[in-house]
């Protein structure tokens, strides 16, 4: 992969069935991480949804919008998915909750991770917490937002503990594997920020409302360029995540 890690990268957000994320991990973890990047994907993380118990997510990138095409081709016509595609998706109520984006800059997107992936079966030492925040507008993210992100937000937010890790935007490029369904008619703008522990996540989200930063300079924008509800996802990384 180039410095700009995975231009292309869907954030994938699962429904399951009551009780059956630990299941759907075990089998994630174990079966569809090194088949899957053997072929020229990254999995850059996988998540547990710490407000829904039956929500699971997931983040998979790829060098461009054809090599995409051809590296899900390959996967899900393959022996791996033809084993365990039933165990797969008997988890599942829907796993079309796809957002197709790309960094929003060339210096935006996933760093290269600063870990080895653990193996298979790994215990996992104690969990992170990922916040992606998610934006959405009645028309295209431009260049005045993300310079308005860049000098006005993400001090603000920086201050209040959450230094943003990636900004990622729609890829408005036709799907390649219609196959796959992913949103369409939508314009979004997701960041992402790491910290420690549940208890540090939760200091920077009672932290930030009472920021004069925050409400005296990034909010009042943000209320104007942003037109629809903001969604925030916590999640926490599996033991064979890369995103941790």
């Amino acid at each position: 992969m180039n410095t700009l890690r995975c231009p292309v990268v869907e954030l994938r957000q699962y429904t399951l069935h009551p009780g059956q994320r630990e299941a759907l991990i075990t089998l994630f973890d174990r079966e569809f991480v090194e088949s899957q990047e053997e072929l020229g994907m990254v999995i850059l993380g996988q998540f547990r949804d710490l407000d829904n118990p039956d929500r699971f997510v997931w983040l998979r990138g790829f060098e461009t919008m054809p090599s995409r095409a051809e590296a899900l081709a390959s996967f899900y016509s393959g022996p791996v998915w033809k084993a365990s595609s039933a165990a797969a998706n008997a988890t599942m109520i829907d796993s079309d909750n796809v957002l197709l984006l790309r960094p929003a800059s060339a210096r935006s997107g996933f760093p290269a991770p600063g870990i080895t992936r653990p193996p298979a079966g790994h215990a996992g030492s104690p969990a992170p917490v990922i916040l992606a925040t998610i934006y959405y507008r009645d028309h295209p993210f431009d260049d005045d937002f993300f310079y308005f992100f860049d000098s006005q937000a993400r001090p603000a937010l920086a201050k209040a503990g959450a230094a943003p890790l990636a900004c990622l935007q729609t890829e408005y490029a036709e799907n390649t594997f219609p196959s796959l369904p992913v949103r369409t008619g939508e314009h979004a703008f997701v960041w992402f920020a790491r910290f420690s522990s549940t208890a540090r996540a939760r200091a920077y989200e009672d932290r930030l409302p009472h920021s004069d930063l925050w409400q005296e300079k990034a909010l009042p924008g943000l209320t104007q360029m942003v037109t629809g509800a903001t969604e925030v996802l916590r999640l926490t990384p599996t033991a064979r995540s890369l995103l941790r």
